[in-house]
């Protein structure tokens, strides 16, 4: 039998084993190292090596025997766990997910978990393409991201899963450290089969972080190899370069979670802080638009119609300036409003959706003593929204302060300028006379006219009903 100094020796030199510094944990537990005393395979080395001649196959092969296996695939998922950063996240895995959250979620709110949730797994059974999470703080994003990471472990597939900040200091600490080369620290994270980054967005804006994190994501975009990241921020605040490949559908599968946040699971639903009604209308969205084709429209009618939906959809695409859609009700203004919403709110734009009446409810109600959120953070709110969505203006029998009010907002978004889509049952030549001075700057607001278009009907035995007088303001951008 060969000795078991050079039987040791060779085991090291097999296997790879390396010696640690002085102070570091060592690769395997003792219970890992040494084999069962009582076992009568190896007799308590712990290996085995075949009586093979010269030429086989098991020619001095050493293998760990079976007494040896079970200590030794617990400590390949701890060190494989310790090198992927999950120590502190073992317990986030699809099992312990709540896909209900705390309750109170909305149908929209429920349906958009259980959405991101079912990707999550299909991404962590096949691990193809980049899987891109977004949503607010609390929303369940480092949750099913961790989920993943641990489902990969469990199929003995090597990751990272890293915070963005905590990647880029790890690559910084490598430029120092003699035991980590560089170029080898840098090569495993942008090469490993599966990397997870969390909290994309978070990390400091210093060139060298952000030319390391492009050269990582472009090299695993164009080798296509399996990224998933997690970030709170709107693509269009990320890098150019880095955000032009997240929009790519041919590899991204980007999912946004729009729920409150998990830790404070009351706070979007039963304040009055979340003044936007979008979560309503859900369902209103460019796909759902109907052209009205078979109704027959006048010309007139249905060329407002198609130049309504085509500015609309474009504005979605790229919000920028105003857009305004005059017209009387029941003609599709809100629905191509809330499309533009629910269009950009995927993006994680963000968009307040609101209606001129709830609006003013909002700021009276903020003056109440017993209101928890002051007057000041919900009339900042609405000036400032990334996409305001203004439904219904009329200023035909406001008062006085109302006016104001819509004023202020309204020219604060005219100045800044801010994306502002509009919709209004009156002409523009009978909105206030301030509101109307914004509106018709052609350089920033594009006014859409629908006087023609006749009210819908959802009853097939009304026909068309008659034509409307023309009104409405003429301008260029209307045509």
């Amino acid at each position: 039998m060969e000795a078991i100094e050079k039987l040791l020796d060779r085991v090291k030199r097999d296997f790879g084993v390396q010696l640690q510094k002085k102070d570091a944990a060592p690769i395997f537990s003792q219970d890992a190292l040494i084999g069962d005393p009582n076992c009568p395979i190896c007799n308590g080395i712990g290996f085995i090596s075949y009586d093979a001649p010269i030429g086989d196959p098991l020619f001095g092969k050493i293998t760990p025997c079976e007494c040896r296996k079970t200590a030794i695939e617990t400590d390949k998922r701890h060190l494989m766990t310790a090198e992927s950063n999950l120590t502190g996240y073992q317990n986030m895995r699809f099992e312990t997910f709540q896909v209900e959250g705390r309750g109170h979620l909305r149908p929209d709110e429920k349906a958009s978990l259980e959405y991101a949730f079912a990707h999550a797994q299909k991404f962590a059974n096949q691990r193809e393409g980049w899987l891109l999470l977004m949503g607010s703080y609390g929303t369940g994003k480092t949750h099913l991201a961790a989920a993943i990471s641990n489902t990969a472990l469990d199929d003995g597939i090597p990751n990272i899963f890293l915070p963005v900040p905590d990647l880029l200091d790890s690559i910084r600490a490598s430029y120092n450290d003699t035991e980590q080369d560089y170029t080898n620290r840098f090569d495993l994270i942008r090469s490993i089969p599966l990397l997870i980054l969390d909290d994309l967005g978070s990390q400091s804006s210093t060139p060298w972080a952000m030319e390391k994190l492009y050269q990582i994501l472009n090299h695993r975009y164009v080798n296509r190899l399996a990224t998933v990241i997690t970030t709170n921020a709107r693509l269009q605040d990320l890098d150019g370069r880095i955000a032009s490949r997240l929009e790519d559908p041919s590899l991204v599968t980007r999912i946004t979670l729009q729920v409150p946040d998990y830790r404070k699971p009351m706070k979007a639903t039963n304040e009055s802080e979340d003044l936007s009604s979008l979560h309503q209308l859900f369902n209103r969205t460019f796909e759902t638009f109907e052209a009205r084709s078979r109704e027959n429209l006048a010309d007139d009618a249905a060329a407002q119609l198609a130049e309504a939906y085509k500015h609309a959809f474009a504005f979605a695409q790229k919000p920028e300036g105003w857009l305004l859609f005059s017209g009387p009700n029941g003609i599709g203004k809100t629905h191509l409003a809330a499309a533009i919403g629910n269009y950009r709110q995927a993006r994680q734009d963000h968009p307040l959706f609101v209606s001129a009446a709830n609006l003013l409810d909002h700021l009276r109600a903020a003056f109440s003593p017993t209101s928890t959120i002051p007057y000041d953070v919900v009339f900042e709110k609405i000036r400032n929204a990334p996409i305001l969505i203004l439904d219904h203006l009329n200023t035909a029998n406001a008062t006085p302060w109302a006016k104001e009010k819509l004023f202020q907002i309204l020219d604060h978004r005219y100045l800044a300028p801010l994306p502002t889509v509009i919709t209004t049952t009156l002409a523009v030549q009978d909105l206030d006379a301030s509101i109307r001075s914004r509106v018709i700057d052609f350089k920033i607001c594009r006014v859409l006219q629908m006087f023609e278009v006749p009210m819908y009907s959802r009853n097939p035995n009304i026909t068309v009903l008659p034509g409307r007088t023309k009104r409405g303001f003429s301008s260029r951008n209307s045509k």
